[in-house]
């Protein structure tokens, strides 16, 4: 039995003269645990893609980032990530709070090479696993179900140009989020962002938009 097609997949793969490819793609590449490589792969990435599902069963796709390492393999069916401070929507930890299924993406652009991962999450908000990861909320703590490389060949070429400098332990102190200084913003933050802006002082949206839009690091 097939641990990643039903007769969804079965279908076009018959429509299209696949499914012997298929079949034999999935026995070679498709893994139940992060081998020595793929955990090599995974901690030596500072960025991945999130799928999870919300409450109306709509996919929902996000990026996380931090400083390389910040996806850490625990043991061969286990891996960890933290959740830092974000927009206070929470889409992604809500999701997994509703719907534990996840997927992750891992991507070298510049070799290039993927990475895909299937497993089942949970949402930790306390404890010495939260105080492992520096700055985090919550961590995801994911039991794999499957993990697999992907052809890399509709990868595009790029290179690395700087480390977001937001990423903590990037930075001795991570930089102050930009945009909760927007003045239309100091009725809604939190009120230690309060106090922070108060020392910082305030931007416009139009400001903070225009660094946005020119790539200025300080956005």
């Amino acid at each position: 039995m097939s641990r990643l097609f039903g007769d969804i997949h079965r279908a076009l793969q018959m429509a299209f003269d696949t499914r012997a490819l298929a079949d034999r793609i999935e026995a070679v590449a498709l893994k139940p645990e992060i081998d020595e490589t793929a955990k090599a792969f995974i901690e030596s990435r500072e960025m991945f893609f999130l799928s999870t599902i919300d409450h109306m069963g709509r996919p929902t796709v996000s990026y996380k980032g931090g400083a390389k390492g910040f996806v850490r393999v625990v043991d061969q069916t286990t891996l960890m990530f933290p959740s830092y401070d974000g927009n206070g929507m929470y889409l992604s930890m809500g999701n997994i709070s509703g719907n534990a299924e996840i997927g992750m993406l891992f991507i070298d652009f510049e070799k290039p090479f993927r990475l895909r991962a299937q497993g089942r999450a949970e949402l930790i908000v306390g404890g010495e696993d939260v105080k492992a990861f520096k700055e985090a909320e919550m961590v995801v703590k994911v039991s794999i179900h499957e993990v697999w490389m992907n052809c890399p060949r509709y990868v595009h070429r790029f290179k690395k140009i700087e480390t977001s400098r937001y990423a903590p332990g990037v930075e001795d102190e991570t930089p102050f989020c930009e945009w909760k200084r927007i003045d239309a913003m100091q009725d809604v933050v939190r009120p230690d962002e309060r106090e922070k802006v108060e020392q910082l002082g305030t931007t416009t949206i139009d400001d903070w938009m225009g660094k946005v839009m020119s790539g200025d690091r300080g956005a």
